[in-house]
């Protein structure tokens, strides 16, 4: 049969993958040189003819990174062997539910006993749409479901010196004082010239148009409430056209700062829609487990040691009171970096001084199960959350079970000095503290039929001792390496570093997905030479 360039490239695609096929196009001068190739899983085929035998990875931590790294190569055939410190997969990704027991850093111990079927996630709890993560679902059979992240009908509550300081005000409300406003300051700005150094006629002509509409404006520009607003009697049948409030004052809405949140939704990744999976977030790295091979993944082994030999890495580690030696061509470590340096290691000293320029933030939350569901009954609330300058810096509200007879509240989902106050009390003050903030905000019923809670502070939990890190010296907007980051995207010799913390998703899983496959690709390239 004769072979054409089309067919022999189509034969490429199948048999090797978009990678081996776009190499093969490139070297006959057919792709585009700035065309971005994007990960592609190895293939045992990549590997025929070139390696004797299957490559063995010691992977240290099953959390996000761990598990995708593992999962990966083992679609090639890589021997990996998975050390985890925890008796579950899934890292600091952690779904509580009915039988959960975790015994944290203060040395107290709690057991959940949340209704079958109930849970929170005290990790990552909502999904992006434009994340790998929801890749893997797919790939690996996980179902989703929407995530609330805004609602109109939740609250923002904030201390000011107004006469809204203290007060509960809908979201919706807050946004149509605030844009309206807004919109006829703007607009008043415009119409008396203060705009023309940068305005043509006809731009404030199309400005006037879209401020009308945005801010909800009469037709002499100004802002005079609306039932974007809300209403305080719903409008009903015949007659009835309900009844709205009036808007607070243009100075007190502007001083209380109600709309300090509002930006949160502007966030590329905070953006509805949002994703979940159902079940809980851990169903993820229970598939992984399940594709993985259990026996592949050691429970309960705590890494004491690893190190570069002339031949590869070794790992010692204990498991059920033993110690115990793993040897492997090569090894990933997706351990938090400000718990690398505890083990013992022959790292030069500039890796290990990067690894202490990863900070670990102080974060947490808390569930609390409510055997009624009152902020469905009583306030029309369907998921989101209630923000606040309290402790609590939030509340949010069940995406499952709707119109259940029970459902679980986070009763705060706290960072930096706000959890803080939080992380060193015993659970039962948390609860005491957070009740009596959550009251503030949605009154008395708040402290009503609550049953069972759990809560969870990052830097409290043995073997993450940190949510999520932050790297000492960088922009917080992003786009510049430092150079203790950059050092850490280098392997070590035959050890390779993988985690969010070296990814431009840090505190995502997405981040941490990214990272294991940068450093899949670079192991298996490495092997494959």
């Amino acid at each position: 049969m004769a072979v054409t360039r089309r067919s022999f490239l189509q034969s490429l695609g199948i048999t090797g993958g978009a990678g081996l096929a776009y190499g093969a196009m490139s070297t006959l001068g057919l792709a585009p040189a700035t065309a971005q190739v994007s990960f592609r899983s190895p293939a045992m085929g990549d590997l025929i003819g070139k390696v004797d035998g299957a490559a063995k990875v010691a992977i240290l931590g099953g959390g996000p990174a761990g598990l995708c790294a593992a999962y990966e190569l083992g679609k090639a055939g890589y021997d990996v062997t998975v050390l985890e410190a925890r008796r579950r997969v899934g890292g600091r990704v952690w779904s509580v539910r009915n039988g959960t027991t975790e015994t944290d850093l203060n040395g107290e111990t709690q057991s959940c006993s949340f209704a079958d079927g109930h849970y929170f996630n005290l990790g990552a709890t909502r999904i992006p749409q434009s994340h790998i993560t929801l890749d893997y679902c797919r790939e690996l059979g996980v179902e989703v479901q929407p995530f609330g992240n805004q609602n109109a009908n939740t609250l923002v509550n904030y201390q000011s010196a107004t006469s809204i300081s203290g007060t509960s005000v809908q979201y919706r409300a807050a946004k149509a004082d605030m844009y309206g406003y807004l919109s006829e300051l703007l607009q008043k700005a415009a119409s008396r010239g203060a705009l023309d150094d940068v305005l043509t006629r006809d731009d404030k002509e199309a400005l006037s148009s879209f401020l009308r509409d945005f801010g909800d404006l009469s037709s002499d520009g100004r802002y005079l409430g609306s039932t974007r607003r809300g209403y305080t009697a719903e409008p009903g049948a015949g007659l009835n056209f309900g009844e709205h409030p009036a808007p607070f004052p243009m100075s007190d809405t502007i001083r209380s700062g109600l709309g300090r949140n509002f930006s949160f939704e502007f966030g590329y990744d905070q953006a509805m829609m949002m994703m979940t999976p159902v079940g809980g977030m851990d169903r993820i790295y229970a598939a992984f487990q399940r594709e993985i091979g259990t026996q592949r993944i050691h429970f309960g082994a705590e890494v004491a040691a690893m190190r570069n030999t002339p031949d590869g890495v070794r790992v010692e580690y204990t498991q059920d009171g033993a110690r115990k030696t793993l040897d492997a061509d090569y090894c990933i470590c997706t351990l938090p970096p400000n718990l690398v340096g505890r083990l013992a290691n022959n790292l030069p000293a500039d890796v290990l001084t990067a690894l202490k320029a990863a900070i670990p933030v102080s974060s947490g939350k808390l569930g609390i199960e409510y055997s009624r569901r009152w902020w469905e009954l009583e306030d029309r609330i369907y998921g989101g959350a209630s923000n606040t300058d309290k402790d609590i810096a939030q509340i949010m509200f069940p995406y499952d079970h709707y119109h259940g007879d029970r459902g679980v509240v986070v009763g705060y989902y706290n960072t930096g000095r706000r959890h803080q106050a939080f992380e060193s009390l015993t659970h039962r003050q948390r609860v005491a503290k957070a009740v009596d903030e959550g009251a503030a905000i949605h009154g008395e019923k708040y402290r009503r039929d609550i049953v069972s809670s759990f809560s969870g502070s990052w830097r409290r939990t043995k073997y993450s001792e940190g949510a999520w890190v932050g790297w000492a010296g960088s922009d917080s907007h992003g786009g510049e390496a430092t150079p203790e980051y950059t050092k850490l995207l280098a392997p070590v010799e035959r050890i390779y570093f993988a985690g969010d913390h070296l990814s431009n998703a840090i505190a995502w899983q997405h981040g941490a997905f990214t990272s294991a496959r940068d450093v899949v690709t670079a192991l298996h390239a490495r092997v494959a030479a």
